[in-house]
């Protein structure tokens, strides 16, 4: 027998439960696991089936909605000064580019997150140790990232001749944007929803608030990379598209939800 979702009553409690979303943590972090520097993030956002989401989610989550409509996100970005704990950054394999496919959860205590179905790095040992240690979906690809002038170019591919690819191509101007409602619904996330050890574990996160600053967006390939997630847009042209400059952030320890599944 598969593992079921929730349905019909705890899924309306849920979402009677669901904690305010807040452009700065809600909570303290205690323990940190990692601490890393995200630097030139560009997030696009598309509206995508919630049903579908549904099916994605591990056990114990359901889809976090926006006016009753679910989203899948493409994030490019740098990751720098990767380090455990209080420790210092690691040599070589603390800085590397990443892309990654996220959705939107909400869990049993109401805490919002992220679910990642693939991310994409261009340092093989950070991928083997996530794999591994914690059963996140990483995947060794061909990651560029290169500036020109004000446009910003990114790039990915995997390394097998099959591997899904995709590319976002920005102007990025100087101008300080203010975010939208759904802007900080999908950017307000303090943690995230991930499968180890046999359990699924909310792994906390914190970082200051975010600055957006104006992106607008020349070209983007996507397909193959939301297909090989699981997930499909509704419609071609993205509903957010932001960039940030960067902002530090700390993990803390992952903890096992409270309770999984429920009656059908």
């Amino acid at each position: 027998m598969g593992e079921r979702q929730p349905a019909g009553r705890n899924v309306r409690r849920w979402a009677e439960e669901a904690e305010a979303l807040t452009p700065v943590p809600p909570r303290p972090l205690g323990h940190v696991l990692f601490r890393q520097f995200w630097r030139d993030l560009v997030f696009l956002h598309w509206e995508t089936d919630p049903f579908a989401v549904a099916r994605l989610l591990p056990p114990g989550c359901v889809p976090d909605l926006f006016r009753g409509r679910a989203y899948v996100g493409l994030v490019f970005f740098r990751m720098e000064n990767l380090a455990v704990g209080p420790g210092p950054p690691l040599p070589w394999v603390g800085a590397f580019n990443e892309v990654n496919v996220r959705l939107y959860s909400r869990d049993t205590l109401g805490r919002r997150g992220v679910v990642f179905r693939s991310l994409d790095c261009d340092r093989l040992l950070p991928v083997l140790t996530a794999r591994a240690g914690f059963g996140l979906p990483y995947r060794w690809s061909r990651i560029t990232r290169q500036w020109h002038g004000r446009r910003l170019l990114y790039r990915t591919h995997g390394r097998l001749a099959d591997g899904p690819g995709g590319h976002v191509w920005a102007q990025i101007g100087d101008e300080i944007m203010t975010p939208g409602p759904l802007d900080e619904f999908l950017t307000s996330r303090w943690g995230l929803h991930e499968r180890c050890w046999g359990r699924t574990c909310y792994w906390p996160n914190v970082h200051p608030r975010w600055t957006f600053r104006r992106c607008d967006p020349l070209t983007w390939a996507m397909s193959s990379l939301l297909t090989a997630a699981g997930v499909a847009p509704l419609r071609p042209e993205p509903d957010s598209v932001l960039y940030a400059p960067g902002v530090p952030v700390r993990f803390g320890l992952p903890t096992p939800l409270p309770q999984e599944g429920g009656p059908a």
